[in-house]
């Protein structure tokens, strides 16, 4: 092989990595600032979101409008949820995070679920008729699980400000705020953990939808 061949064959792999560097680094600006995907890994949202979905998740949906009631929302449960923790093998961590980067695998961290408090709200269950009270006001929800009821558990709580109240759409199997009751913050998620709103389910192929921030399917 001449030396001008192999010079040739050096540029080529070098223009290839340098595009790939470049795809990557502008893949993670998208995600980091505008998009990212997750994926479902449980029931806790059915029927809006089922497991297995991967979900497209927009960064700015809040920035122009406020959270409010009724709203999907995607958030790092660290510190609520989840507890603090640090990795024990990095390289097993690296392979399954670039898994969760990618959206083929669950992120143990991150959560879906459904805002049924903001601020200055007082979220009570249930109300004599069995429904969910908010501000003294019974809330019939349509996108409940067939067959669940609005709670097992009896709770009232008044949501201060940055904070939310969530609940998932499955409520038997959910883990939500009411889960947290007795733990420190009682269950009340800060505004700031909160990551964006799900805007379309893009897998599998014959869940493809649009989304509202309701998790409804746009027509």
């Amino acid at each position: 092989m001449t030396q001008a061949k192999r010079q040739s064959r050096k540029l080529g792999w070098r223009f290839v990595v340098l595009a790939v560097v470049i795809i990557f680094l502008f893949l993670a600006v998208i995600r980091n600032v505008w998009m990212d995907v997750y994926y479902i890994p449980s029931e806790s949202m059915e029927p809006t979101l089922l497991t297995g979905d991967r979900v497209l998740v927009s960064r700015l949906a809040f920035v122009n409008q406020p959270i409010a009631r009724g709203d999907v929302v995607v958030f790092d449960g660290r510190g609520s949820f989840t507890p603090l923790k640090s990795g024990a093998a990095p390289v097993l961590d690296g392979v399954v995070g670039a898994g969760q980067w990618l959206g083929l695998v669950p992120n143990s961290n991150i959560y879906v679920k459904r805002v049924l408090g903001v601020a200055g709200d007082t979220v009570k269950c249930c109300s004599a008729s069995g429904l969910l009270e908010i501000n003294g006001v019974p809330v019939t929800e349509s996108y409940l699980f067939p067959g669940d009821a609005p709670s097992d558990v009896k709770f009232e709580v008044t949501v201060p400000h940055g904070r939310l109240w969530l609940m998932g759409d499955h409520r038997s199997v959910s883990l939500d705020s009411r889960s947290l009751l007795g733990a420190p913050g009682g269950g009340l998620i800060s505004t700031s953990k909160v990551i964006g709103s799900p805007v379309a389910t893009v897998w599998p192929l014959g869940r493809i939808h649009v989304l509202n921030r309701d998790g409804a399917v746009q027509p």
